[in-house]
């Protein structure tokens, strides 16, 4: 199969856009279709991918789909027609692997999955880019852990915990549950946990918390964690306006993009931590492994899995940019 180990892209543009094969050289089309595009993560992935693309003498193209599966499926057609080489994708739905697989098969061109594994339709992993979901996790639940065993919240205080999750995406639940099983290695009670299920973006997760914090008027302290920065950002934002003050939240983001922005403005704010991925090192590498195979016809490597940092107000500005 031409897919064979490679890595997968993922969405991170501003709307549906391909270049006509005719605009590009021959044999030097590579595509990056995004689940999510407008989200930061996302932006910075597809300039990562842009410039490396650049660099070795490559067209590229993002296509931002925007959580819609049907889109999905148009943008890899759409990619082929143009006259791809390599695509890259972030599905919206993972169920959509065997027919991306099989569409990048049957057209000789090389598949890479970023962030969010996907499979054949035989069962075999489509050469993935990204993080670690496990890994990812249980840094965020240590970090929270260890906040919250400093908090003094364990000995008495009436806290709770909201585990915002998108419980339909594997990756989701690898850091979630990860980040759970820390909070609770702390000694948070299961019966404290509460899982807020959400579709991946701020508005979602702001509308999933709310009733969540309604339905527990005795909780007057809430740790957050989330499978990204949104869903921290929107649950933040349901407790403010459920009137919790930021001294009463202990949020640790997953992306840091999000969770930097009221740092660098001075703002108090719920977000105590954060796990910095770099969207742009991700982009840059599956850009440069779907190069890589189509000059060489080399298979991609099936994982190359990016590096983490925990960041907090007083060391973020040293580690990484905040738009």
């Amino acid at each position: 199969m031409r897919i064979r180990p490679h890595l997968l892209a993922f969405g991170a543009a501003a709307s549906m856009f391909v270049v006509p094969a005719s605009a590009v050289a021959e044999d030097k089309l590579i595509v990056a279709i995004y689940k999510s595009g407008t989200q930061q993560y996302f932006i910075d992935q597809a300039d990562g991918f842009k410039s490396a693309a650049e660099e070795l003498g490559y067209q590229a193209t993002i296509i931002n789909v925007e959580l819609d599966s049907n889109l999905a499926v148009s943008a890899i057609s759409d990619a082929i027609a143009a006259g791809a080489k390599g695509i890259g994708i972030t599905a919206p739905d993972q169920a959509l692997g065997p027919a991306a697989a099989r569409a990048a098969d049957e057209a000789s061109v090389f598949l890479v999955a970023t962030d969010d594994p996907l499979k054949t339709e035989s069962g075999d992993p489509v050469p993935f880019v990204g993080f670690d979901g496990v890994a990812m996790g249980t840094s965020v639940g240590e970090a929270a852990a260890e906040l919250l065993t400093a908090s003094g919240w364990l000995d008495g205080a009436s806290y709770g915990v909201l585990s915002v999750e998108v419980q339909t995406l594997s990756v989701c639940n690898d850091r979630t549950d990860a980040a759970r099983e820390q909070v609770m290695a702390a000694g948070a009670d299961a019966d404290s946990i509460k899982a807020v299920s959400y579709s991946g973006t701020t508005d979602s997760s702001l509308e999933a918390s709310g009733p969540v914090i309604t339905a527990n008027p005795g909780v007057d302290k809430w740790v957050v964690f989330a499978c990204n920065d949104e869903g921290v950002l929107g649950a933040t934002n349901a407790l403010r306006n459920a009137g919790f003050a930021p001294d009463d939240i202990i949020a640790v983001g997953l992306g840091a993009y999000e969770a930097c922005r009221p740092w660098k403005a001075g703002i108090e704010t719920g977000f105590k931590a954060a796990l910095y991925l770099s969207g742009t090192d991700v982009g840059d590498a599956a850009a440069r492994a779907l190069i890589n195979s189509i000059e060489t016809g080399e298979d991609l490597p099936l994982n190359t899995v990016a590096n983490t940092t925990i960041v907090d107000p007083t060391n973020y500005a040293d580690i990484m940019p905040c738009g």
